[in-house]
């Protein structure tokens, strides 16, 4: 063989070339696998993507309803938190106005307290000068009777005379107790 001929019949038995019948049942098998694919397989997987997308846009349209109900709830948390920080505020007010109060009735009370005590320990002071005065007036009295019997040596027995005798002494000594002051 000659070298062209040769070089021919390697032309023709390429390996990256594939015979013309296999290419024929090769494409027919093709069309059948993509038809069978295209026919069964493509809808099922379409169906599938739908329902993913479908999933997620659902999702996505819940996470936003979720987010905008968590942003409704969060404003009335915020609004519940200021109405009770407003409401503490106004009873500790509240509060201090009542303990205001409270002290200055106390005070009051105190104030009205001492007083009647102080009233009644003057009162008390008052009514013991008085006993006290009574009892020295009556000593004094009766010793100055005592006395002025010895001296004019007769007796003063006599009570109304003795009780004019001790009046009229007492008042001269608390004139003089006036009048030296």
């Amino acid at each position: 063989m000659s070298p062209l001929v040769q070089l021919a019949a390697e032309e023709a038995e390429n390996p990256l070339i594939p015979p013309i019948p296999e290419l024929v049942i090769g494409f027919i098998a093709f069309v059948i696998v993509f038809a069978f694919l295209a026919k069964k397989l493509l809808p099922n997987i379409n169906k599938v993507l739908e329902e993913r997308r479908e999933a997620i846009e659902g999702g996505i349209e819940k996470a936003e309803a979720a987010q905008t109900e968590a942003q409704s709830v969060l404003e009335q948390y915020k609004a519940q938190l200021a109405e009770a920080r407003h409401e503490a505020a106004r009873l500790r007010q509240e509060a201090q106005e009542q303990g205001a109060t409270l002290i200055a009735e106390m005070r009051a009370e105190g104030q009205r307290q001492r007083e009647e005590i102080i009233a009644a320990g003057h009162a008390q002071i008052e009514a013991d000068r008085k006993a006290a005065a009574q009892a020295l007036r009556q000593d004094v009295g009766q010793l100055a009777t005592d006395l002025a019997g010895k001296l004019v040596g007769e007796s003063l027995d006599d009570h109304a005379r003795q009780s004019r005798v001790i009046d009229r002494f007492l008042d001269e000594l608390d004139e003089k107790a006036e009048a030296t002051r």
